[in-house]
């Protein structure tokens, strides 16, 4: 019983709409970095507005209309609009700021475009290809290369967003929300596509 109220809990933590802001507040937090006060704030506020807030209120609205059933839990044709709709919030996110992002930013946003493209194109063909593991495996790729080019100490956070990588997988295997293939698809888009991203900015 324990172990049944305990594991749903990494599927609200760590659902996708919370991962651009987790990534954003981890790059200033504990990278150096040289964007003014103003600016760390600003992005701050415009990445909660359009990864966030926006997403949300598109939620109790679906919900209020009766198009989506759960927060956590969305079938394929549920699915298709809200993800649709993140991939153009962050394709405005990167328009706006593409200017005034660091490349590790950059790279991170553009990362999570991609993979909302690749998890649109997969509803399209009706594969349900888990978001979760999507945003977790991004958040704990960004966090790992991120510690890896300015070499800074951060095992234990490291560590922890694998270990976080492997707990919300283990959510959505024990709450029957996924197969073991739709979680491993979700991890090797969110992978690929920060990694990819990363050493594309890092030769520019």
């Amino acid at each position: 019983m324990k172990i049944k109220q305990f594991l749903p809990i990494f599927s609200y933590i760590f659902h996708p709409i919370f991962i651009s802001l987790y990534g954003t507040l981890f790059y200033f937090l504990m990278i150096p970095h040289y964007n003014s006060e103003n600016m760390v704030y600003l992005t701050l506020i415009q990445v909660s507005i359009l990864t966030l807030f926006l997403p949300l209120a598109l939620y109790f609205l679906l919900v209020s209309i009766g198009q989506i059933s759960s927060f956590t839990e969305a079938s394929i044709k549920e699915r298709r609009f809200p993800v649709f709709i993140q991939a153009v919030l962050l394709f405005s996110l990167i328009s706006i700021n593409k200017f005034q992002f660091t490349p590790d930013l950059l790279s991170f946003f553009v990362g999570g475009f991609i993979s909302a493209v690749l998890a649109f194109v997969s509803i399209l063909f009706k594969y349900k290809s888990s978001l979760h593991m999507i945003g977790i495996s991004s958040l704990a790729t960004f966090i790992y290369l991120m510690s890896l080019k300015y070499e800074l100490p951060f095992i234990n956070i490291v560590a922890f967003s694998f270990v976080c990588v492997g707990l919300v997988a283990s959510s959505r295997l024990y709450m029957k929300s996924h197969t073991v293939n739709e979680l491993l698809i979700g991890s090797i888009i969110g992978f690929i596509s920060q990694y990819g991203l990363f050493y594309y900015f890092y030769n520019m």
